[in-house]
Protein backbone atom coordinates (compact mmCIF):
# COMPACT_ATOMS: atom_id res chain seq x y z
CA UNK A 1 0.00 0.00 0.00
CA UNK A 2 1.51 3.34 -0.96
CA UNK A 3 1.76 6.30 1.41
CA UNK A 4 -0.89 8.36 -0.42
CA UNK A 5 -3.44 5.54 -0.23
CA UNK A 6 -2.58 4.95 3.44
CA UNK A 7 -3.06 8.63 4.29
CA UNK A 8 -6.30 8.73 2.31
CA UNK A 9 -7.62 5.66 4.12
CA UNK A 10 -6.62 7.03 7.52
CA UNK A 11 -8.32 10.36 6.78
CA UNK A 12 -11.49 8.65 5.58
CA UNK A 13 -11.51 6.30 8.54
CA UNK A 14 -10.94 9.03 11.13
CA UNK A 15 -13.78 11.11 9.65
CA UNK A 16 -16.08 8.11 9.72
CA UNK A 17 -15.15 7.24 13.31
CA UNK A 18 -15.96 10.72 14.51
CA UNK A 19 -19.39 10.28 12.93
CA UNK A 20 -19.89 7.33 15.35
CA UNK A 21 -19.34 4.60 12.72
CA UNK A 22 -22.64 2.89 13.62
CA UNK A 23 -23.64 1.12 10.41
CA UNK A 24 -21.24 3.33 8.44
CA UNK A 25 -20.07 2.01 5.09
CA UNK A 26 -17.09 2.95 2.94
CA UNK A 27 -16.98 1.83 -0.70
CA UNK A 28 -13.93 0.49 -2.51
CA UNK A 29 -11.22 0.41 0.15
CA UNK A 30 -10.41 -3.30 0.12
CA UNK A 31 -9.11 -5.04 3.25
CA UNK A 32 -8.86 -2.58 6.10
CA UNK A 33 -8.56 -3.25 9.77
CA UNK A 34 -10.59 -1.01 12.00
CA UNK A 35 -7.89 1.64 12.17
CA UNK A 36 -7.67 2.22 8.45
CA UNK A 37 -4.20 0.69 8.38
CA UNK A 38 -2.74 -2.73 7.88
CA UNK A 39 0.17 -3.73 10.12
CA UNK A 40 1.85 -6.31 12.29
CA UNK A 41 1.79 -7.15 15.98
CA UNK A 42 4.86 -5.81 17.80
CA UNK A 43 4.41 -8.84 20.12
CA UNK A 44 5.64 -7.57 23.49
CA UNK A 45 2.52 -7.50 25.70
CA UNK A 46 2.78 -9.45 28.95
CA UNK A 47 0.27 -12.27 29.35
CA UNK A 48 -2.58 -11.26 31.68
CA UNK A 49 -4.93 -13.71 33.41
CA UNK A 50 -8.23 -12.97 35.13
CA UNK A 51 -10.43 -15.88 36.19
CA UNK A 52 -10.52 -18.38 33.32
CA UNK A 53 -9.57 -15.69 30.79
CA UNK A 54 -6.03 -15.34 29.43
CA UNK A 55 -5.09 -12.29 27.34
CA UNK A 56 -2.10 -12.54 25.00
CA UNK A 57 -0.53 -10.86 21.98
CA UNK A 58 -2.13 -7.45 22.55
CA UNK A 59 -1.00 -4.35 20.66
CA UNK A 60 -2.04 -1.11 19.01
CA UNK A 61 -0.42 1.00 16.29
CA UNK A 62 1.17 4.40 16.00
CA UNK A 63 -1.21 7.11 14.78
CA UNK A 64 -0.88 10.12 12.52
CA UNK A 65 -0.83 13.59 14.13
CA UNK A 66 -4.39 14.73 14.79
CA UNK A 67 -5.89 11.28 14.25
CA UNK A 68 -8.76 11.04 16.80
CA UNK A 69 -9.17 7.24 16.84
CA UNK A 70 -6.99 4.16 17.12
CA UNK A 71 -7.51 0.41 17.12
CA UNK A 72 -6.48 -2.13 19.73
CA UNK A 73 -6.03 -5.85 19.31
CA UNK A 74 -5.64 -8.81 21.69
CA UNK A 75 -6.20 -12.57 21.75
CA UNK A 76 -8.65 -13.75 24.42
CA UNK A 77 -8.50 -17.39 25.55
CA UNK A 78 -11.29 -18.80 27.73
CA UNK A 79 -9.90 -21.88 29.48
CA UNK A 80 -13.06 -22.27 31.58
CA UNK A 81 -16.17 -24.41 31.21
CA UNK A 82 -18.57 -21.44 31.07
CA UNK A 83 -19.02 -18.78 28.44
CA UNK A 84 -18.00 -15.22 29.22
CA UNK A 85 -18.47 -11.87 27.49
CA UNK A 86 -16.10 -8.92 27.09
CA UNK A 87 -18.56 -6.19 28.08
CA UNK A 88 -16.47 -3.01 28.35
CA UNK A 89 -13.10 -1.38 27.87
CA UNK A 90 -11.64 1.90 29.06
CA UNK A 91 -8.35 3.73 28.88
CA UNK A 92 -6.93 6.92 30.37
CA UNK A 93 -5.58 7.90 26.93
CA UNK A 94 -8.96 8.27 25.25
CA UNK A 95 -12.39 9.70 25.89
CA UNK A 96 -13.89 6.25 25.53
CA UNK A 97 -13.07 2.78 24.23
CA UNK A 98 -15.69 0.91 22.24
CA UNK A 99 -15.93 -2.75 21.28
CA UNK A 100 -16.21 -2.89 17.49
CA UNK A 101 -16.65 -5.26 14.61
CA UNK A 102 -15.45 -4.56 11.09
CA UNK A 103 -16.39 -6.58 8.04
CA UNK A 104 -15.80 -6.16 4.33
CA UNK A 105 -18.58 -7.51 2.13
CA UNK A 106 -18.46 -6.90 -1.63
CA UNK A 107 -15.64 -4.38 -1.12
CA UNK A 108 -17.72 -2.32 1.35
CA UNK A 109 -16.32 -1.81 4.85
CA UNK A 110 -18.92 -1.80 7.61
CA UNK A 111 -17.96 -0.80 11.13
CA UNK A 112 -20.28 -1.12 14.10
CA UNK A 113 -20.12 -0.87 17.84
CA UNK A 114 -21.00 -4.08 19.71
CA UNK A 115 -23.08 -2.65 22.55
CA UNK A 116 -23.84 -6.14 23.94
CA UNK A 117 -20.14 -7.02 24.10
CA UNK A 118 -17.99 -9.70 22.53
CA UNK A 119 -18.85 -13.31 23.44
CA UNK A 120 -15.94 -15.52 24.55
CA UNK A 121 -17.25 -19.11 24.48
CA UNK A 122 -15.97 -21.67 27.00
CA UNK A 123 -12.83 -23.47 25.82
CA UNK A 124 -12.39 -21.17 22.82
CA UNK A 125 -10.16 -18.34 21.66
CA UNK A 126 -11.43 -15.05 20.28
CA UNK A 127 -9.05 -12.79 18.38
CA UNK A 128 -9.48 -9.03 18.35
CA UNK A 129 -7.49 -8.39 15.19
CA UNK A 130 -7.23 -6.14 12.15
CA UNK A 131 -10.16 -6.64 9.82
CA UNK A 132 -12.52 -8.07 12.46
CA UNK A 133 -13.33 -7.62 16.12
CA UNK A 134 -11.25 -4.90 17.81
CA UNK A 135 -11.08 -2.19 20.45
CA UNK A 136 -11.71 1.34 19.17
CA UNK A 137 -10.02 4.13 21.14
CA UNK A 138 -12.21 7.19 20.54
CA UNK A 139 -11.30 10.84 21.20
CA UNK A 140 -7.65 9.99 21.79
CA UNK A 141 -5.83 12.61 23.92
CA UNK A 142 -2.49 12.27 22.07
CA UNK A 143 -1.75 10.10 19.01
CA UNK A 144 -0.08 6.80 19.91
CA UNK A 145 3.66 6.84 19.21
CA UNK A 146 5.61 3.81 17.97
CA UNK A 147 7.55 2.24 20.84
CA UNK A 148 5.11 3.64 23.41
CA UNK A 149 2.48 1.88 25.47
CA UNK A 150 -1.28 2.21 25.94
CA UNK A 151 -2.98 1.15 29.18
CA UNK A 152 -6.44 -0.34 28.85
CA UNK A 153 -8.84 -2.05 31.26
CA UNK A 154 -11.04 -4.82 29.91
CA UNK A 155 -14.14 -5.90 31.83
CA UNK A 156 -15.60 -9.37 31.45
CA UNK A 157 -19.09 -10.33 32.59
CA UNK A 158 -17.88 -13.25 34.75
CA UNK A 159 -14.08 -13.05 35.03
CA UNK A 160 -13.98 -9.40 36.10
CA UNK A 161 -11.46 -6.75 35.07
CA UNK A 162 -8.02 -7.09 33.54
CA UNK A 163 -5.38 -4.36 33.25
CA UNK A 164 -3.37 -4.51 30.01
CA UNK A 165 -0.46 -2.52 28.66
CA UNK A 166 -0.50 -2.63 24.88
CA UNK A 167 2.74 -1.96 23.03
CA UNK A 168 2.48 0.54 20.17
CA UNK A 169 3.79 -0.86 16.90
CA UNK A 170 4.52 0.87 13.59
CA UNK A 171 1.84 2.88 11.84
CA UNK A 172 1.66 0.28 9.08
CA UNK A 173 2.98 -3.21 8.38
CA UNK A 174 6.64 -4.00 8.04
Amino acid sequence: MNVFRTLTLVTLFASAAVAQMEGHQMQGHGAMDGTGMVGTNPGTMQVVKVGDIELVAGYTRAMLPGQPVGGGFVTIKNAGSTDDVLIAAESPVSGRVELHEMAVVNDVMTMRQLKDGIPVPAGETVELKPGGLHLMFMDVNEPFVEGGQVSVTLTFEKAGTAELVLPVGPIQGM
